[in-house]
Formats: C-alpha cells, structure tokens, sequence
C-alpha cells in the first residue's frame, strides 16, 4: 500500500490503512511521555523552605524577585513541590572535564598579586 498509485475505487482502503497507521503512532507516543508527576502537591511556605533547603526570608526573597515560581493567595504563599524541584534541576551547573594540570595554570594564570606597601606609620 505504501507505494501504490492511489485511485478512487482504492481510496477507502487508503484510509483505513491511515486510520491503523494513526492509531499505532498515537500508542507509540502515549508510551514513550512520561507519567504524569507524582509531586504536583501543592505545599505552604514552611515546606517549600524544606524542599529547596533555603532559609524563609531567602525564599521570600526570592519570590519578590520572580526568580522562584510561587502562587499568592490573600497574604499566603503556596508552590508546588514539581515546579522548586524543576527549578532546583534548571539550576545544574555543568562540570568541566579539565585536568588537575590545566586547572592549575588556569588558576595561577588568574592570579594577580599586588605590590607589598613597605610604608610603615
């Protein structure tokens, strides 16, 4: 079916095919998404300073500054546990593979010393 010429009287057939085509493609990519997250609870300000492991005023703080995602109600504010460990992932700093040898010279290339003052008072 896939390389044939197409014509009127074989056109339900076609789409039938398509049909079954569609269908085992829709299963195939319900397979491969992942579960729905297990962590969408919604938690107050005492766990979310658990779960980042930050201190309340660091957190509040960080709310005000729209970099941790929150949600106010009235004076409370509310998260939800998936978005601060999905924060907390997008913060991953990425490791370098560099030698002790190369480090070193980085390090020592970096160094800047200031002339010691011999003016004593």
């Amino acid at each position: 079916m896939k390389n044939e010429t197409l014509t009127f009287d074989k056109l339900p057939e076609a789409v039938g095919y398509l049909t079954e085509q569609v269908i085992e493609l829709k299963k195939m990519v319900s397979e491969l998404q992942p579960p729905p997250s297990d962590k969408r609870t919604l938690v107050e300000i005492e766990d979310a300073c658990r779960i980042i492991r930050k201190a309340k005023a660091t957190v509040y703080r960080l709310v005000q500054k729209g970099i941790l995602p929150a949600y106010k109600k009235g004076k409370k504010l509310y998260f939800y546990e998936d978005e601060l460990l999905t924060w907390i992932e997008n913060g991953r700093k990425e490791t370098s593979a560099q030698s002790y040898k190369e480090m070193l010279a980085a390090m020592q290339n970096g160094v800047r010393h200031k002339p010691k003052s011999r003016i004593n008072f």
